[in-house]
Protein backbone atom coordinates (compact mmCIF):
# COMPACT_ATOMS: atom_id res chain seq x y z
CA UNK A 1 0.00 0.00 0.00
CA UNK A 2 1.29 3.46 -0.90
CA UNK A 3 0.09 6.50 1.05
CA UNK A 4 0.86 10.07 0.04
CA UNK A 5 0.88 12.81 2.64
CA UNK A 6 -0.49 16.20 1.69
CA UNK A 7 -2.23 18.82 3.79
CA UNK A 8 -0.96 22.10 5.11
CA UNK A 9 0.64 21.22 8.45
CA UNK A 10 2.73 18.57 10.19
CA UNK A 11 3.47 16.54 7.06
CA UNK A 12 6.57 14.84 8.46
CA UNK A 13 4.77 14.00 11.71
CA UNK A 14 1.82 12.58 9.78
CA UNK A 15 4.20 10.52 7.65
CA UNK A 16 5.86 9.12 10.79
CA UNK A 17 2.44 8.15 12.17
CA UNK A 18 1.44 6.45 8.91
CA UNK A 19 4.63 4.41 9.10
CA UNK A 20 4.12 3.67 12.81
CA UNK A 21 0.56 2.42 12.39
CA UNK A 22 0.74 1.19 8.80
CA UNK A 23 3.35 -1.49 9.11
CA UNK A 24 4.90 -2.21 5.72
CA UNK A 25 3.36 0.81 4.01
CA UNK A 26 5.20 2.98 1.51
CA UNK A 27 4.90 6.73 2.14
CA UNK A 28 5.89 9.93 0.42
CA UNK A 29 5.32 13.57 1.33
CA UNK A 30 4.16 15.76 -1.55
CA UNK A 31 2.46 19.05 -2.19
CA UNK A 32 -1.33 18.82 -2.08
CA UNK A 33 -1.63 18.92 -5.86
CA UNK A 34 1.08 16.30 -6.40
CA UNK A 35 -0.38 14.05 -3.70
CA UNK A 36 -3.90 14.18 -5.13
CA UNK A 37 -2.57 13.62 -8.65
CA UNK A 38 -0.63 10.58 -7.43
CA UNK A 39 -3.87 9.01 -6.17
CA UNK A 40 -5.78 9.97 -9.32
CA UNK A 41 -3.11 8.45 -11.58
CA UNK A 42 -2.84 5.27 -9.52
CA UNK A 43 0.75 6.00 -8.42
CA UNK A 44 -0.52 6.02 -4.81
CA UNK A 45 -3.43 4.28 -3.14
CA UNK A 46 -4.45 6.81 -0.49
CA UNK A 47 -4.00 10.44 0.55
CA UNK A 48 -3.90 11.75 4.12
CA UNK A 49 -3.45 15.33 5.25
CA UNK A 50 -3.81 17.63 8.23
CA UNK A 51 -4.77 21.26 8.64
CA UNK A 52 -6.39 23.51 11.22
CA UNK A 53 -9.97 22.66 10.19
CA UNK A 54 -9.67 19.07 8.97
CA UNK A 55 -11.24 19.73 5.59
CA UNK A 56 -9.91 22.99 4.19
CA UNK A 57 -6.16 22.89 3.70
CA UNK A 58 -6.08 19.16 4.37
CA UNK A 59 -8.42 18.21 1.53
CA UNK A 60 -9.07 21.20 -0.76
CA UNK A 61 -6.90 20.02 -3.65
CA UNK A 62 -7.90 16.39 -3.14
CA UNK A 63 -11.56 17.43 -3.44
CA UNK A 64 -10.80 19.44 -6.58
CA UNK A 65 -8.79 16.68 -8.25
CA UNK A 66 -10.41 13.48 -6.98
CA UNK A 67 -13.92 14.81 -6.37
CA UNK A 68 -15.81 15.17 -3.13
CA UNK A 69 -17.15 11.60 -3.07
CA UNK A 70 -13.55 10.29 -2.81
CA UNK A 71 -12.74 12.45 0.24
CA UNK A 72 -13.59 12.26 3.94
CA UNK A 73 -13.03 14.79 6.70
CA UNK A 74 -12.43 12.53 9.69
CA UNK A 75 -12.04 15.22 12.33
CA UNK A 76 -12.73 18.91 12.81
CA UNK A 77 -12.24 21.35 15.68
CA UNK A 78 -14.48 20.04 18.44
CA UNK A 79 -15.21 16.74 16.61
CA UNK A 80 -12.78 13.92 17.26
CA UNK A 81 -12.31 11.13 14.72
CA UNK A 82 -14.77 8.25 14.89
CA UNK A 83 -13.47 4.77 14.20
CA UNK A 84 -16.87 3.67 12.90
CA UNK A 85 -17.18 6.62 10.48
CA UNK A 86 -13.63 6.05 9.22
CA UNK A 87 -14.36 2.35 8.63
CA UNK A 88 -17.53 3.30 6.76
CA UNK A 89 -15.59 5.78 4.60
CA UNK A 90 -12.88 3.23 3.77
CA UNK A 91 -15.49 0.57 3.01
CA UNK A 92 -17.27 3.06 0.74
CA UNK A 93 -14.07 3.39 -1.30
CA UNK A 94 -12.91 6.83 -0.19
CA UNK A 95 -9.26 7.53 -1.00
CA UNK A 96 -8.44 10.86 0.70
CA UNK A 97 -8.69 11.61 4.40
CA UNK A 98 -8.31 14.94 6.18
CA UNK A 99 -8.12 15.74 9.87
CA UNK A 100 -7.06 18.44 12.28
CA UNK A 101 -3.44 18.46 13.37
CA UNK A 102 -4.39 18.07 17.03
CA UNK A 103 -6.15 14.78 16.21
CA UNK A 104 -3.43 13.43 13.93
CA UNK A 105 -2.31 10.54 16.12
CA UNK A 106 -5.80 9.11 16.68
CA UNK A 107 -6.96 9.87 13.13
CA UNK A 108 -3.98 8.23 11.44
CA UNK A 109 -4.17 5.19 13.69
CA UNK A 110 -7.88 4.72 12.90
CA UNK A 111 -7.37 5.32 9.18
CA UNK A 112 -4.49 2.87 8.93
CA UNK A 113 -6.39 0.24 10.94
CA UNK A 114 -9.36 0.56 8.60
CA UNK A 115 -7.18 0.44 5.47
CA UNK A 116 -5.33 -2.61 6.69
CA UNK A 117 -8.58 -4.38 7.58
CA UNK A 118 -9.94 -3.67 4.10
CA UNK A 119 -6.83 -5.00 2.36
CA UNK A 120 -6.96 -8.33 4.21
Amino acid sequence: MKVVIGGQVDKKEVEALVKEFGGDVETVVKSDVEAAMAVKSGAADYYVGACATGGGGALAMARAILGGPQCETVSMPGRKPSEQKIQEAVNAGKKAFGFTADHKRDAVQMIMNALQAKSC
